[in-house]
């Protein structure tokens, strides 16, 4: 008998199964092939815009994916530098073959985990309660609680142009029966479709008719308790390429052929990565599309073309690839395919990503109809953290929209569904401006130690910090620019304009032109330069921060106005018809959580408040 039953070795599996094992639940990892635990079937990075934000929640709340990232990695680079600190983002090529290994070995190396090979093809449930899982071969597995994180496995099917081979990523073995059941057990199943690119052999690109793209000349990590493990100069370059007039006219006079575009596809695919001929046909006016170059591993030679995943035959594809520039003669070692696969309907799940239907059942990664890895890592550490507390009759961890791009991904996903491959972006997040880059353990960590994934160590490193960035700051209020000639001609020398008087140092850091390192040659401030720059960034936005804050403030308000379980929608007079059925239908825990369910309308909020006070005194 297990705790914890967690379903499917990917990236979802990894953080559940690891952050219950180390809240004390004997926990089983059931995956169908040991060697794909924490497999990259598509972009070996790790990280991206808004995704590598998630990354560093993943950690600050005691998670091991930037950890792994950070023994990795071949190349680093922070997105978006020179905008603003809410749409800076880390990403990181990882290694196709070490991360994988390094994942494993963390793995293995966790107390109350244990890993199994089997495939899972049906729920043992009693009276809507879950009590264990029944493998392939017939052999039950008794668990109080399952977390099933299937990825793209569930009736997976593989397509390239007519082509339709049933399997999973690289080809393996599918969960044939496991969505059947669920919908047997009355689980709603949706049909999704994501993609891939083609791989190239190194030796047959010509890099010569490519730019190049380093990694950044200043050290980062993914997480906040590691130090960098590579040295600069040693990471690998990608390159960017173009499409070219050619590729396009390919595409065009293919598309019949597509797996997509000939009808061969029935799920629906991601909007916010397309395919290259969906980008081709959406996109008319473009003249080209940007790719990358970029290495799977320095463990062989065969190169990841980022930007052009197609569902094109495989002479096609031939003819697309070679119709770019510097690989006219390349050689394709895997052709790109698109893979259809079954998800279930989020809006089955609470906020605790417990199925609404079976009990103690959670779900976290692409089976909830989330794309990449870092959306599923997330969901996949929350899921296991609330496996744990349910068996404990401890009360969910649930991230607020204005605690974490994790809280905002598990609310859209709750509260809105889903009819497509999600993917988390910035614009996504209304709050964005506190969800940073820079502040991700200061958000989330003390959260992390009280719900008990953050041990004493880490939790006191981060008062440490804390206090240096209360004492920077106050040492930035009390001392006064000295306006001497020196201190002049060090404004005119970096072509700064001299200040007409004398001014704290703290109210000149909100200048945009005056940086922190500006400062440093004012006041030398012996700290890390990571606590100078949340210091930087505090100060400079302190008042659309504080603006942030009371847009806060006002959704908190309604988050907190409770809206009972067993409430009837149909006996509120006045309530929009559509508004009865999305809230009976999704039955939000809070006004606030009603208020973002498409289909409620202010108005509707406003009866239901009036009828919350009137019967319930809310």
């Amino acid at each position: 008998m297990y705790d914890v039953i967690v379903v499917g070795g990917g990236h979802a599996g990894c953080e559940a199964s690891h952050i219950a094992a180390v809240l004390g639940c004997k926990t089983l990892l059931v995956t169908a092939n040991i060697n794909n635990i924490a497999d990259m079937p598509c972009n070996p990075s790790i990280g991206g815009t808004a995704k590598g934000i998630i990354v560093r929640e993943i950690d600050a709340l005691g998670g091991l994916m930037g950890i792994i990232a950070d023994k990795s990695h071949f190349q680093i680079k922070m997105l978006n530098n020179g905008k603003g600190p809410a749409v800076r983002s880390l990403r990181a090529q990882a290694d196709k073959i070490t991360y994988p290994k390094n994942m494993l070995k963390a793995l293995q190396n966790t107390k109350n985990l244990t890993i199994i090979e089997g495939m899972v093809e049906d729920l043992i449930v009693e009276n809507n309660q879950v009590k264990g899982v029944v493998l392939a071969n017939g052999e039950k597995i008794s668990g109080l609680a399952v977390i099933l994180t299937t990825g793209t496995y569930l009736k997976g099917n593989i397509l390239i142009g007519s082509e339709n081979n049933p399997g999973g990523p690289h080809g393996e073995a599918r969960s044939n029966h496991l969505s059947d059941n669920l919908k047997k057990l009355g689980l709603t199943i949706q049909r999704l479709k994501t993609g891939t690119p083609p791989r190239i052999k190194k030796d047959s690109i010509d890099f010569s008719k490519m730019q190049e793209e380093t990694g950044d000349q200043k050290y980062y990590t993914f997480s906040f308790d590691t130090e960098p493990l590579y040295q600069i100069n040693d990471q690998q370059k990608c390159f960017l390429i173009y499409t070219t007039k050619k590729t396009h006219e390919i595409i065009k006079a293919n598309l019949s052929k597509s797996a997509m575009y000939g009808g061969y596809v029935t799920g629906v695919g991601p909007r916010y990565c397309p395919s290259i001929e969906d980008k081709i046909v959406r996109f008319a006016d473009k003249e080209r599309h940007q790719l990358f170059l970029e290495p799977e591993s320095l463990y062989y030679d065969e190169w990841y073309l980022q930007g052009f995943s197609t569902s094109m035959p495989k002479d096609v594809q031939e003819q697309m690839v070679h119709s770019l520039p510097g690989l006219e003669n390349a050689l394709i070692t895997k052709y790109a395919y698109a893979i259809e696969y079954d998800a279930i309907d989020p809006l089955q799940m609470k906020p605790s990503l417990e199925n609404k239907i079976i009990e103690n059942l959670f779900t976290a990664g692409q089976i909830n109809g989330t794309s990449g890895y870092e959306e599923a890592a997330g969901q996949g550490l929350i899921a296991g953290i609330n496996a744990h507390h349910k068996l404990k009759n401890m009360d969910p961890l649930i991230l607020k929209r204005n605690e974490a791009y994790i809280g905002v991904l598990i609310d859209d996903l709750v509260t809105k569904g889903t009819a497509e491959p999600y993917r988390m972006l910035t614009s996504r997040a209304e709050f964005r401006l506190l969800l940073r880059h820079d502040n991700a353990d200061l958000r989330l960590r003390k959260i992390g130690y009280d719900h008990g994934t953050i041990d004493e160590t880490r939790y006191q490193k981060l008062i440490t910090k804390i206090k240096a960035i209360n004492t920077i700051k106050d040492i930035l209020k009390n001392t006064n620019l000295s306006l001497n000639p020196s201190t002049k001609e060090l404004f005119k020398n970096h072509n700064l304009e001299v200040p007409n008087s004398s001014v704290s140092l703290y109210l000149l850091l909100k200048r945009p032109e005056i940086t922190m390192d500006f400062l440093q040659e004012l006041i030398p401030l012996d700290y890390p330069a990571a606590i100078l720059e949340e210091v930087e960034i505090e100060v400079k936005y302190e008042g659309y921060i504080a603006k942030a804050y009371k847009e806060v403030e006002k959704m908190l308000k309604l988050e907190e106005k409770l809206i009972p379980e067993d409430i009837d929608y149909n006996a509120i007079l006045n309530l929009a018809s559509e508004a009865k059925q999305k809230l009976a239908k999704i039955r939000p825990q809070s006004l606030g959580q009603a208020a973002r369910i498409s289909g409620v309308n202010p108005s509707d909020l406003s009866i239901l408040s009036v009828y919350l006070k009137k019967k319930y005194h809310k």
